[in-house]
């Protein structure tokens, strides 16, 4: 194969990534039927639930980098490595949509920022990891190399595990979160509101009694 053609092959990666477009409305009804087992705030979908298709998504993202890497051999057909570059075109995909949905859902009011940071730390990978990729494939070779990222792959596959599993009482406990939800902020206004009342009460009420007592 000449470079154009070898070039072409990484086109794979935006097959899977229309593959993942084609799945994605299954993450949304598991994110809608949430809202039946949702027992802080009945009928509203878990924000976690979001989360469920990126679990398979980074496993299928890591062990796509494994086939590329030991398949992208001059005699192995070229379909093998392609289609493991598809694999993880969709781990990819499924990574991003099920991770700016969470953020979009876990701070409703503060969004913007946390797709803003995500979006920062996700370019800034993007922009210096390719530096290093000729090195890394040049001394640890195809196999190695993809080994290498696909074990960081199954290392971070942890992240949506621990988020499904403890994501909740994390919100819970983070004052910053409970604020960041439009909910949470009704309810401290609402807080706030009869903190003050129960306030003014408590002036109203012995002043009532020291004028009852003057007028006695």
């Amino acid at each position: 194969m000449n470079t154009l053609q070898t070039g072409l092959i990484q086109l794979a990666i935006s097959v899977g990534a229309l593959i993942g477009t084609l799945v994605n409305p299954l993450q949304d009804m598991i994110y809608l039927r949430s809202a039946s087992r949702n027992k802080e705030k009945p009928g509203v979908p878990i924000p976690e639930a979001r989360l469920y298709t990126s679990i398979p998504g980074s496993l299928l993202f890591a062990g796509g980098l494994f086939w590329y890497g030991w398949s992208s051999f001059p005699h192995v057909h070229w379909i093998v490595p392609t289609c493991g570059i598809a694999a993880t075109g969709l781990g990819i995909y499924s990574i991003y949509m099920a991770v700016v949905n969470y953020l979009t859902d876990a701070y409703e009011k503060y969004a913007a920022s946390a797709l803003s940071a995500a979006s920062l730390g996700r370019n800034s990978f993007g922009a210096f990891l390719p530096l290093a990729s000729y090195q890394l494939f040049e001394n640890l070779g195809y196999g190695w190399a993809g080994s290498l990222l696909g074990f960081v792959g199954v290392a971070l596959s942890v992240v949506p595990v621990v988020l499904v599993l403890k994501g909740p009482e994390i919100r819970r406990r983070s004052p910053f979160m409970r604020e960041s939800t439009f909910a949470g902020a009704e309810e401290k206004e609402e807080l706030e509101k009869n903190e003050t009342a129960g306030g003014r009460s408590f002036v109203d009420g012995p002043v009532e009694v020291g004028d009852t007592a003057s007028g006695r």
